[in-house]
C-alpha cells in the first residue's frame, strides 16, 4: 500500500511531483522514489512513496522502470502468485518477488485486457517510453482512490485530493454542488468530488493521455453487469457456496511479507474473518475498541467489548482492547484534513485510532468486515425498507396514529438516550415513501425540503440534480429483486463513496494498510448470485453469510443483534463539543458566506438539545464540513495539517 502521483506535460512538472509525493510521505513512510522522461516540449513525472508489504527488497521499490515501461501503483494482487507462473511460462524473467513488478509484466503482455484478470485493490499510473502514452487505471470496485486534474494537455495525478490542492496554489474551487451532496448523504459520492476542476477516476475504469493531446476514457468493468450476470444464475438455480468463497479470499488477503491483523468488534463480519483467519495464522492479533462507560451508557451502546473477547479466546487470538475517549476537538480538524471530502462518519476516528495502536505495535496489514453489509443487505436500512412495505399495507388512520404517537416521544433525557426510539423515528420517516425515495431516506441526513431550507436560496435547483443523480443510479438496473436492487445502489455509491474512502483515508493516515476480504470481485460475483429472500429471511439480514458463518463461529456470535462501528456521538455533542457547535452556527465561516443558514442551524440545535429529535449526526457532519470549508477557502487545509488545527474553532 502507498502514495502514488505524477504529472504529464504539465508545468514544472518536476517540482510539481516532488511536491505531490512530499505531501503523500504518511501513505509510504519505507520509501521514496522519482522517475523522469522527456516527452515532445514536455516531460512525464511519476513519482511514489512506499509502504513496503511484500518484497521488502530494493527489487520492489517504484516507480519500476523496465524495458521502456515505468509504473508507480498503490495496491495489492491477491491473484500475483497465478499471473506470475503464466506469465513466467510465457518466458518472463522476475527480478524480484512484488506484485508490483507481475502488474507491469501483465501490462507489458497484455495492455488494458489485463486489468479484468487482477484480483485486487489498485490504482495505478503506467507511462510507455516508447509510444509516450501514460494510462491511469483504478480497481473494480473503488477500494482505492486515484484523483486526477486536466488543463490543457496537461495532466497531474495522485492518491489524496489534498495533494493535488497543494500544488496548485489554492487554486481550486470548492464545488458546491458537491458541499450540497455531502451534506445529503454525509460523504461526496464518488461520481463527485469537492473542487471544480478535479475528480475521480471511476472504479473499473482506465484513461489513457497522448501526445496529441489527446484523452482517451474505457471502462472494463461494471458492477450493473455483474449483478445481471449473478441474476441470471440465481434464476437458472445456482447456488454459489459462501462459505467456499469467503474462505478463499481470506486467505488471499493474508498474503503478506509482514504481520497481519485484523479489525474485531464482536460482530459477524470481523468475527468470520478473524475466525477464518486464524486457521491460517494461528496467534493472529486482532484490535477492538470501546467507549468511555459514561459516553456508552449515555448511547445506550451495547457491549461489544465481550463478545470480541469471546472469539478472541475461542480462536487463540492475541486481542488489543483500545478505549475510545478521544481528544473529539483536537482529532476532528486532524480527520478532517487527512480525509480529503467532508466526510460525517465518526467511525473515521475509531478507524485511524485502531490503526495507530497496531502500527505502534509493528503490524502494517489489517484485515477489515467492510463491504458485508452492503452485499449481503446486513444494514438495517435493508430490513426497514423491507418492512416499510408491510407497514404501507396497515390503513392510513391507525398509522397516523402511530406516528403521532412516535413523535412525541424523546430520544433522550439529559442522562441517557433511547436507541429505540430514535429508530422507530427513522423508520416512520421514511415507510410511507416510494421504493427509491424510502430507501434514499433511509440513510441520508434529510428530505428535499429540509435540505433546501438548510441552505443558500440559490442552491435550491442543485439539491434537485443530487436527487435525481441518486435515482437515476438507483434505477439504473435491470433487477427484479428489491433486496439487491438496495445492495446494487450501496456497493456503486454508500461503499466507494464512504466506507472505502474513510478507511483508506484513516488507515494511510496511521501508515496502516487495510484489506476487505468481502470487497472481492469472486465475492461480489458471488453475492449477486444470491435472492434477496436468501440475504433477507424473516427478520435476520445477511440470512445467507449467516448460514456460512454458523460452521465456524458460534451461534450466539452469529445470530446476535447488530452492532454499530460508530461512535457516541449523542454524547460527544452534549458534551465535549457543545461550544463548538455553538460557534460554527452562530459565527462560522458557512453561516458568514451565506451557504448555511443560522436560523435552520439553531433550529436543528434547539430540537437536538430538547431530546425530542436526534440531530447528533446532522451536527458532527457541520462540523467537519465547516473545518474543511475554512481550509479548502483559506489554502490552510491545501498546504498542511498544522494550517488547519491553527485555524481550528476553540
Amino acid at each position: 500500500m502507498c502514495g502514488i502521483a505524477g504529472t504529464y506535460r504539465w508545468p514544472d512538472g518536476k517540482a510539481v511531483t516532488d511536491r505531490l509525493t512530499d505531501t503523500l510521505a504518511h501513505r509510504g513512510p519505507d520509501g521514496a522514489g522519482r522517475y523522469s522522461h522527456a516527452l515532445g516540449d514536455g516531460e512525464v513525472h511519476l513519482g511514489h512513496r512506499r509502504l513496503a508489504v511484500i518484497d521488502l527488497s530494493g527489487t520492489g521499490a517504484q516507480p519500476m522502470v523496465s524495458g521502456g515501461l515505468a509504473l508507480t501503483y498503490n495496491g495489492e494482487l491477491y491473484n500475483a502468485p497465478e499471473l506470475r507462473a503464466e506469465l513466467a511460462a510465457a518466458g518472463v524473467r522476475f527480478r524480484g518477488t512484488s506484485d508490483t513488478e507481475v502488474l507491469l509484466e501483465a501490462w507489458r503482455r497484455w495492455g488494458t485486457d489485463c486489468l479484468p484478470r487482477l484480483r485486487g485493490m489498485f490504482a495505478f499510473g503506467i507511462f510507455d517510453e516508447r509510444t509516450g502514452e501514460l494510462v491511469l487505471a483504478r480497481d473494480q470496485l473503488g477500494i482505492k482512490p486515484l484523483f486526477l486534474l486536466r488543463r490543457g494537455e496537461g495532466l497531474v495525478f495522485a492518491s489524496e485530493l489534498k495533494a493535488l490542492a497543494a500544488v496548485t496554489g489554492g487554486s481550486l474551487e470548492v464545488d458546491h454542488a458537491a458541499m450540497v451532496a455531502s451534506l445529503l448523504y454525509y460523504w461526496v459520492p464518488d461520481s463527485r468530488c469537492a473542487f471544480r476542476e478535479a475528480e475521480k477516476l471511476p472504479p473499473g475504469s482506465w484513461l489513457r493521455c497522448r501526445p496529441d493531446g489527446r484523452v482517451e476514457r474505457g471502462r472494463y468493468w461494471r458492477l450493473k453487469d455483474v449483478a445481471a450476470e449473478g441474476r441470471e444464475r440465481a434464476l437458472s438455480g445456482e447456488r454459489p457456496d459462501i462459505a467456499a468463497v469467503v474462505e478463499e479470499s481470506t486467505r488471499r488477503h493474508l498474503l503478506s511479507d509482514v504481520p497481519v491483523a485484523t479489525f474485531l468488534s464482536g460482530g459477524l463480519d470481523s468475527s468470520y474473518l478473524t475466525a477464518l483467519a486464524a486457521r491460517d495464522r494461528p496467534g493472529i492479533s486482532a484490535y477492538t475498541i470501546g467507549f468511555r462507560a459514561e459516553d456508552a451508557r449515555f448511547e445506550a451502546m451495547p457491549d461489544d467489548l465481550r463478545h470480541a473477547r469471546q472469539v478472541a479466546g475461542r480462536y487463540g487470538v492475541d486481542l488489543h482492547e483500545i478505549e475510545i475517549a478521544p481528544d473529539v476537538l483536537d482529532l476532528l480538524p486532524r480527520m478532517t484534513y487527512h480525509l480529503d471530502e467532508p466526510i460525517g462518519d465518526p467511525a473515521a476516528i475509531n478507524t485511524f485510532l485502531i490503526c495507530s495502536a497496531a502500527r505502534e505495535a509493528g503490524v502494517k496489514v489489517m484485515l477489515s468486515g467492510m463491504g458485508a453489509d452492503e452485499l449481503f443487505a446486513g444494514y438495517r436500512k435493508h430490513l426497514a425498507n423491507r418492512l416499510a412495505l408491510r407497514y404501507q399495507r396497515v390503513p392510513r388512520p391507525l398509522r397516523r396514529a402511530v406516528s403521532v404517537a412516535v413523535d412525541r416521544l424523546p430520544v433522550a433525557t439529559a442522562r441517557r438516550g433511547f436507541r429505540s426510539v430514535r429508530f422507530a423515528k427513522r423508520f416512520l420517516s421514511f415507510a410511507d415513501l416510494p421504493e427509491e425515495t424510502a430507501f434514499r431516506r433511509s440513510y441520508t441526513l434529510y428530505d428535499r425540503r429540509e435540505l433546501i431550507d438548510l441552505i443558500d436560496p440559490d442552491l435550491a435547483g442543485t439539491v434537485d440534480d443530487v436527487l435525481t443523480e441518486h435515482a437515476d443510479v438507483y434505477r439504473d438496473n435491470g433487477l427484479d429483486d428489491f433486496v439487491n436492487r438496495m445492495c446494487l445502489a450501496d456497493a456503486r455509491m454508500f461503499l466507494p463513496g464512504l466506507n472505502l474512502a474513510y478507511t483508506d483515508r484513516s488507515s494511510m493516515a496511521a501508515s496502516t494498510e487495510v484489506r476487505v476480504p468481502y470487497v472481492d470481485v469472486e465475492v461480489v460475483k458471488a453475492a449477486f448470485a444470491v435472492p434477496g429472500d436468501r440475504k433477507i429471511a424473516g427478520r435476520q439480514g445477511k440470512a445467507v453469510l449467516k448460514e456460512a458463518a454458523v460452521s465456524v463461529l458460534p451461534r450466539e456470535i452469529v445470530y446476535r443483534p447488530k452492532g454499530l462501528f460508530s461512535a457516541p456521538l449523542r454524547a460527544w455533542m452534549s458534551r465535549d463539543l457543545a461550544p463548538l457547535v455553538r460557534e460554527v452556527v452562530n459565527d462560522g465561516e458557512l453561516v458568514r458566506s451565506g451557504f448555511l443558514r443560522r436560523d435552520a442551524l439553531r433550529r436543528l440545535v434547539a430540537a437536538d438539545a430538547a431530546g425530542q429529535q436526534d440531530f447528533s449526526k446532522h451536527l458532527w457532519h457541520v462540523l467537519t464540513l465547516e473545518f474543511w470549508y475554512r481550509g479548502a477557502t483559506t489554502g490552510a487545509g491545501q498546504n498542511s495539517l498544522d494550517g488547519v488545527e491553527t485555524r481550528g474553532l476553540r
